[in-house]
């Protein structure tokens, strides 16, 4: 039987109506599923990572793009008193400080577990920023520990625009070199951890703010450089939470791409991480970013163009009703950037809003 070419395309259109027709209606069917607003303070808060100094006309690009919240950056020779100036500053353009990366924590005596009165100063410093923090409202400090890292062996091109790229051969015959006078064990390393964190977490404790920590980027890798790397896959942050006890102000700061490079060698994968991690709500911060294969090699990409399935992630941290701060991270720069790379910015910050309102949606 010959049918014309519009007839074929009323096909699904009468199917789907069918299967409508099908359907309970009115109370029988019950009520719509309630969508959840995008700035509702139990939905994912989308932010940026930002230079206290940016200029104003900066914050007016991102108030225009829909930003609300954002990760200060904040310069180690930042005073207390600027940080609370700056962040009214942000306030004035409707965009709230509600996560802040502060460096002290980097200090090489913390991160080695150097004993002596560097490390307690250094120290005593990470407190006193999280007291401040505290009392000007912030949610969340993130963390990081890496005292010997190489993050790139190469810089590539990708449509068009330069990024990261790490390959492990490479780094092993070209980069790898002894970074400090002597080698680091992962058990030394995980001691200056612990350390750290007896002395500080009772601080944030105290000022109600949450200290989330990235993984070891790249991970899996065992040592870097002479030194021992303790958040390279899930069974250190299982461990790193033993030590935290039942302490709700420690968990995870957990970057997409970073676990994604892992590839089957992280002990969970993603969603695994948001289901476990997530789920008990121990997540307290999200970095954004697609990557375009597991290790031994891998490049950073756009997040349309990665092997991630991004919209996947996003669904599952709304499934887990995470309502922290996620940005977008490794922002490249694209034709005509400069600054805070208002392209590259705008594109991840509106897809990023485009996958949140869909998942929304779907799960409510």
């Amino acid at each position: 039987m010959n049918q014309s070419r519009r007839d074929l395309l009323k096909l699904p259109m009468a199917a789907g109506a069918a299967a409508h027709a099908s359907q309970p209606s009115g109370a029988a069917a019950g009520k719509p599923r309630k969508v959840i607003d995008e700035f509702d303070p139990a939905n994912i808060k989308i932010s940026h990572r930002v230079s206290l100094r940016v200029s104003d006309d900066e914050l007016l690009f991102l108030k225009q793009i829909g930003l609300r919240f954002f990760r200060a950056e904040i310069p180690l020779d930042a005073s207390l008193d600027e940080i609370a100036r700056q962040r009214d500053r942000f306030a004035r353009f409707g965009i709230s400080m509600y996560h802040c990366a502060h460096y002290a924590h980097q200090s090489p005596d913390i991160l080695l577990g150097i004993p002596g009165p560097k490390r307690d100063k250094d120290i005593d410093t990470c407190s006193a920023v999280l007291r401040h923090l505290g009392r000007l409202g912030v949610s969340v400090a993130v963390l990081d520990w890496l005292p010997a890292n190489t993050f790139t062996t190469a810089t590539v091109e990708r449509r068009g625009y330069q990024t990261r790229e790490f390959n492990l051969a490479d780094f092993r015959a070209k980069v790898e070199k002894q970074k400090f006078e002597r080698k680091y064990s992962e058990e030394e390393i995980w001691e200056a951890f612990a350390y750290y964190l007896k002395r500080v977490l009772p601080v944030a404790g105290e000022a109600n703010v949450k200290l989330a920590m990235h993984p070891s980027d790249p991970p899996v890798i065992e040592k870097m450089n002479g030194v021992g790397r303790i958040f390279r896959n899930y069974e250190g942050y299982r461990r790193a939470e033993q030590l935290a006890g039942k302490s709700k102000h420690w968990g995870v700061r957990l970057c997409v791409g970073t676990w994604s490079e892992g590839g089957d060698q992280m002990g969970k994968d993603v969603l695994g991480m948001i289901r476990d991690f997530g789920g008990r709500g121990k997540i307290f911060d999200i970095d954004f970013r697609n990557v375009s294969s597991p290790l031994p090699s891998f490049q950073e990409t756009l997040p349309d163009e990665g092997f991630v399935d991004l919209y996947q992630v996003m669904k599952a941290l709304r499934e887990v009703r995470y309502a922290g701060p996620m940005v977008p991270d490794h922002v490249p720069q694209l034709a005509g950037d400069t600054g805070i790379k208002r392209a590259g910015t705008a594109y991840c910050i509106s897809y990023m809003r485009s996958l949140l309102r869909r998942a929304n949606e779907e799960v409510g």
